[in-house]
């Protein structure tokens, strides 16, 4: 089914240059050195906003290797700001901090906050549990230096877009049942959440046709398991949907289009997460696609925008009462 006159007309224009790719070894090279390449883009930019950047290599947990973050704050000192820990999206397979500026400088200036976006452990070369690990290190070292990086403890949230919005959902699940850091939020766009859609026989069939396809998705699940997608050994820390109990999780931001792969999955996990008392806002666009909301010129993904950061505000503000 062709779903190209669902798609918002102001998102159009951007689906007319798109070249579909399906994923494999030789495609997944090509296109990491094109996200080279726009991150060290990304680095030259100067978006005027009174921030500074900083990396440090962190300690891995139990033996795990170093990790790499990189550190963005308002300029002016000042305690107890909100902290939020970022982590970037790439379907588990490419993708880094400087990939994601446009959106964690922006968040920072916004919130007057701290963001620590992680460089964390790719698939296929590294399988789960390596990526959630990775920011597992990070949020813990967020807590343990609070005062170090200026920021409150006890208002850490966490940051992410599509495989990364995923490994968030799973790591407050990991700090939950590891009596880890408290979380205030998380914060999740079209976040990829359950291994079993690429086996769903009765997918939603308005979705999934533009940008992060069925195959791709197989691709990216098969790279970061290292097995079957619906197999009965697949963890809910890599695939959050399949967790039992969704108690006790932080208060969730959860924002997907209407033609978005992951539309079921995450309508399906939002409201797991009501149904468990757990607070929640999800937001749907109508004609939007997986990765919609980097337009910078639609209407629509200026309103996405806009909605997450409005969230932000507000969990901050409820925070500092």
């Amino acid at each position: 089914m062709s779903t190209w006159h669902l798609v918002d007309p102001e998102l159009r224009p951007a689906l007319e240059s798109w070249t579909p790719t399906t994923l494999n070894a030789d495609a997944l090279s090509d296109l990491r050195a094109q996200r080279q390449q726009a991150a060290l883009a990304a680095m030259q930019l100067d978006d005027g906003l009174a921030l500074e950047m900083s990396e440090r290599n962190l300690e891995g947990i139990d033996g795990e290797p170093p990790v790499r973050v990189r550190i963005i704050a308002p300029v002016t000192p000042r305690a107890n700001r909100m902290g939020i820990l970022h982590i970037h999206g790439g379907g588990h397979l490419f993708g880094s901090p400087e990939q994601s500026l446009s959106l964690s400088r922006p968040t920072a200036a916004r919130h007057n906050c701290v963001v620590v976006s992680v460089d964390y452990r790719l698939a296929p070369e590294n399988r789960f549990p390596g990526s959630l690990m990775d920011c597992y290190a990070a949020l813990v070292w967020m807590a343990e230096h609070a005062a170090e990086l200026g920021i409150d403890a006890n208002n850490i949230g966490l940051m992410g877009d599509s495989a990364g919005a995923g490994i968030a959902a799973g790591l407050s699940l990991l700090a939950r049942d590891r009596h880890g850091p408290a979380l205030a939020f998380q914060n999740l766009m079209f976040p990829m959440l359950d291994d079993r859609t690429v086996t769903n026989t009765e997918l939603n069939p308005a979705t999934g046709e533009f940008i992060w396809t069925r195959e791709n998705n197989d691709f990216g699940w098969r790279a970061l398991l290292g097995c079957e997608p619906g197999s009965e050994e697949v963890s809910p820390y890599a695939a959050p949907a399949r967790a039992s109990d969704l108690a006790g999780l932080p208060p969730t931001w959860i924002g997907v289009g209407t033609l978005d792969l992951f539309l079921d999955e995450n309508m399906a996990w939002a409201q797991r997460l009501i149904q468990a008392g757990v607070a929640v806002e999800m937001n749907i666009w109508p004609g939007a696609y997986h990765g919609f909301n980097s337009d910078p010129q639609a209407e629509v993904a200026q309103r996405a925008r806009e909605t997450r950061q409005a969230w932000l505000a507000r969990v901050n503000r409820r925070s500092q009462a």
